[in-house]
Order: C-alpha cells, then structure tokens, then sequence
C-alpha cells in the first residue's frame, strides 16, 4: 500500500478539522477584540488618521480573515504525512499570538508604540507562516494574502495613530487623557 488514506478520508479529515478550526479561530479572535474596544474616551480622543476606514469594516472584515484563517488551517492540520505540517502548525500558533494580542495592547494598555512592535511581529511571523504553509499545502499559504494586506495596513494605520497622536501613546492614570497644571 503506497498511500495513508483515500482522498475521501482526506476530505472526511478536513472538513471535521474545519469544523473545529473555523469556529475556534474566529471565537479566539472575537475574545481577543474583548480585551480593549474603540468606544474608550481615550481612543475617541485620538486624532484618526484621513484613512481610517468607517468602524464597522473592521468587524467585517476581521469575521471573513478568521474564517479564512480556520480554513487555512484546517488545511495543513489535516495534511496527514505532509513534509513540515508539525512545524507549520507550530509556527502558526506562535504568530497567532501576537494577532491576539495587539488589541489588548493597542486598546487595553493604550500603548500604540507597543502595539506597532506587536504588528511588526504578527507580520514578520505571518510571512514565515505563508511560507511553511506553502510547503504543505499552497492554498493554505494563497489563503493567508488578504491577511497579509490587512496587517499591513492596520501597521501603517497604526504608524499613522501615533505620528497624529505622539503624545498620546501612554496611558496615563486610569487612561486619563487630560492633565492640568496649578
């Protein structure tokens, strides 16, 4: 016998993966959002850079790249015999920590110099995800480009928080935002 599985158990394999992955990446992703929110006086406060898109796209698309996140993954997790789906997946969990995290910096710990290494990070990992992706499974890898364009932009739009905002980066007491002299 030359190979594991039919290719009917292979898609049986990924669809229960999918099944699994879809629901808990974009539940990962919805919980990690909890942990700061754009309604703050303080994030209201900040100057928006010219383009700043509208707030609800941002809950638009997030919904559609963790979906397609899950499915990216669910790909390579059931990639059963694939050259490099242990340390892809690895990888992946290590990037994935710093897509969960930049909120809470961001809007949590109001620090948005903070939250730019965070993106530099998500990005820098992201691109050695896509890679290592690619080896297992190309469309895992193909998949994760509209990703790889938000996180790009939500870098420079992160860049941008902070060159209309330079003092506005730390939180002060309880994230006051204004300060009086005597």
């Amino acid at each position: 016998m030359n190979f594991l599985a039919s290719k009917a158990q292979l898609r049986a394999s990924f669809f229960r993966w999918a099944l699994f992955l879809v629901p808990l990446t974009v539940l990962l992703g919805f919980s990690a959002g909890n942990l700061g929110s754009p309604d703050t006086v303080w994030f209201q406060s900040l100057t928006k850079p010219a383009f700043f898109p509208p707030p609800m796209w941002f809950g638009i698309v997030w919904t559609v790249l963790y979906i397609m996140i899950g499915v990216s993954l669910a790909l390579v997790v059931s990639a059963w015999g694939a050259h490099g789906r242990e340390i892809a997946i690895i990888v992946f969990a290590l990037h994935f920590i710093g897509n969960l995290a930049w909120t809470w910096v961001f809007f949590g710990l109001q620090e948005m110099t903070f939250a730019l290494f965070v993106l530099i990070y998500t990005a820098v990992t992201l691109i050695a995800v896509i890679a290592v992706f690619w080896q297992v499974r190309r469309l895992a890898a193909l998949m994760l480009l509209p990703y790889l364009a938000w996180v790009m932009f939500a870098s420079v739009l992160n860049y941008q928080f902070i060159a209309e905002n330079p003092e506005g980066g730390m939180s002060g007491e309880a994230g006051a935002i204004e300060s009086f002299e005597l």
